[in-house]
């Protein structure tokens, strides 16, 4: 019988552990996925690159130029997330819809990104460019990172 219990929850937090590790989908209707390369010739034109990570995140590493704007999610993992359990709002966003933006968090396991990209683009944003890869493949791809010291 204690085998029994511990092999199911043993079953259990894996299952858990594999739903909360999900990685986020590959793209996203409305936006266009670009990798470190192309966000830094973005960063170099003036686009607006936008942290959707929380404060402490920012503080401690991001892009230089980026904006904090963080994504507090209490939605789940999923594309049919439910915005209403989220917080955000797009207030650094530029007034002008069709204006470049980059969008980024912590890579392809991070959903808060894709979660606020989803809601510049219901929000009429037509240029948006989702970094999915984060800020481990920007760090990955050897450019500098900035902190709050």
């Amino acid at each position: 019988m204690k085998k029994l219990i511990l092999a199911t929850g043993i079953s259990l937090f894996l299952a858990m552990g594999s739903a909360f590790a999900a990685d986020t989908p590959t793209s996203q209707k409305g936006a266009t996925v670009v990798t470190a390369a192309q966000v830094k010739k973005l960063d170099d034109h003036g686009t607006l690159i936008v942290d959707a990570r929380v404060p402490l995140e920012y503080a401690e590493g991001h892009i230089p130029h980026a904006v904090s704007e963080p994504y507090f999610e209490h939605s789940g993992h999923t594309v049919h997330f439910d915005v209403r359990k989220d917080h955000f709002n797009l207030n650094k966003l530029p007034k002008s819809k069709s204006t470049p933006v980059v969008i980024y968090c912590n890579g392809p396991e991070c959903w808060k990104s894709f979660k606020e990209v989803t809601a510049a683009v219901k929000a009429g944003y037509t240029h948006i460019y989702w970094f999915r890869g984060g800020l481990p493949a920007w760090k990955a791809a050897g450019y500098k990172v900035a902190t709050l010291d």
